[in-house]
C-alpha cells in the first residue's frame, strides 16, 4: 500500500507515535541505509530554507539521492497539468516532497502518483513542521507524555494552527488558540476536529490561551503570499505578542517554539525566541530527523513498530 503524508489527521496515533519515536532514534546518530539507491523528487513553488535542507541532507543520510525542482525550472511551472507531473515523476524517482499554495495540488499529485507524496507545506497545512515541533515536546517532557500537555498557539490561524488542530485530533492533548478576530483557524478544519471530540479553544484573549500552558508557539504575522497584508496585520495582531509577561501566564517549565523565519519585536519579544525558555533550534534540527523518520516509512517500508 502506497503511504502518502498529506495532513497529520491522516495517521494513526500509533503512526504519529512512532514517527516520533522513529525521529529520536535516527537523532541519536543512526544512519540505517533505508533509502538505499532511492531518489526524492522535491518540487518547491514556494522558497525555502529548513524544508529544503533537512529533506536533501535527511535522504543523503539515509542512503538516497534528492533532485531539487523550483517550479520556474520544471514544466509544472509552466502550466503542466499537476496530473502530467505526478505520473512522469513517478517513472524516475521513488518519491515526491512538495511546498506548494494549494493543498488540493498535493492531494492531485497523490491521486495520480504511484510513489509516495509528501507535503512540505501548502497554505492550508505544514505536516512535517508539527512533527518536528511534538518531537520537540517529545523530547522536552516525553512521548508518551503528550497527551497531557496543554499547547497554546498565539497569532495568525494559518496553515500551522490548522495542523496544529489536525495533530490534536490525533494526539488528543489540549490545545487553545489566541488570534484576532476575522483571522481564524480554516473552519472546516477546526469543524472536524470538534465532530470527533477534539479538546480545541479558540479565543481572542492572549493571556487566557497561555495560562498553564506547557507549550507556547507562534508564527509571523504575514506569511509568504501577505507580503501585501503586512501593514494591516500588524495592527490587527499588535496585542498577539509573546513577551516575557505573557510567558509568565504559562507554567514555570513552559517552553517557547517558532517554526521560523521569525521576526523579533513582532510575534515574538527577543528576550523569549533568545531565552532560556526557547527550544526553536532544537526544533529547527528535528525537521531533519523526523523528516527521515517519514521517508523511511514512507519510502523505505519501515514499520513504526520497530521505532522504539
Amino acid at each position: 500500500m502506497k503511504r502518502d503524508l498529506l495532513t497529520l489527521d491522516s495517521l494513526s496515533e500509533a503512526e504519529f507515535l512512532g514517527l516520533l519515536r522513529l525521529g529520536e532514534r535516527l537523532k541519536r546518530g543512526e544512519h540505517p541505509r533505508y533509502l538505499e539507491g532511492q531518489t526524492l523528487a522535491m518540487l518547491f513553488a514556494k522558497a525555502s530554507t529548513r524544508t529544503r535542507v533537512s529533506f536533501e541532507v535527511g535522504t543523503f543520510q539515509l542512503g538516497g539521492h534528492a533532485i531539487n525542482l523550483a517550479a520556474r525550472d520544471s514544466q509544472i511551472g509552466r502550466g503542466e497539468p499537476v496530473s502530467d507531473t505526478a505520473q512522469v515523476l513517478s517513472r524516475y524517482v521513488n518519491g515526491i516532497m512538495v511546498r506548494t499554495y494549494k493543498q488540493a495540488d498535493v492531494v492531485a499529485l497523490a491521486e495520480n502518483a504511484s510513489v509516495p507524496v509528501i507535503n512540505g507545506l501548502t497554505d492550508l497545512t505544514h505536516p512535517c513542521q508539527i512533527l518536528a515541533d511534538l518531537m520537540t515536546c517529545g523530547e522536552e517532557f516525553g512521548v508518551d507524555a503528550l497527551e497531557n500537555l496543554t499547547i497554546a498557539w498565539v497569532g495568525d490561524g494559518n496553515n500551522m494552527a490548522n495542523s496544529w488542530i489536525n495533530a490534536a485530533r490525533v494526539l488528543k492533548f489540549t490545545l487553545k488558540i489566541a488570534c484576532p478576530t476575522g483571522y481564524e483557524p480554516d473552519e472546516g478544519v477546526l469543524a472536524a476536529a470538534h465532530a470527533e471530540g477534539a479538546d480545541v479553544h479558540v479565543t481572542q484573549n492572549i493571556l487566557d490561551a497561555v495560562a498553564g500552558a506547557d507549550v507556547v508557539t507562534t508564527d509571523v504575522w504575514a506569511s509568504m503570499g501577505q507580503e501585501d497584508e503586512a501593514l494591516a496585520r500588524q495592527a490587527a495582531f499588535e496585542d498577539f505578542q509573546v513577551t516575557t509577561r505573557v510567558m509568565e501566564r504559562a507554567q514555570p517549565g513552559a517552553i517557547f517554539l517558532h517554526c521560523l523565519p521569525a521576526h523579533r519585536g513582532e510575534e515574538v519579544a527577543a528576550d523569549v525566541i533568545d531565552g532560556p525558555q526557547s527550544r526553536v533550534f532544537d526544533e529547527a534540527e528535528n525537521r531533519l530527523h523526523v523528516q527521515k523518520a517519514v521517508m523511511a516509512w514512507c519510502m523505505g517500508g519501515v514499520p513504526l513498530t520497530d521505532a522504539s
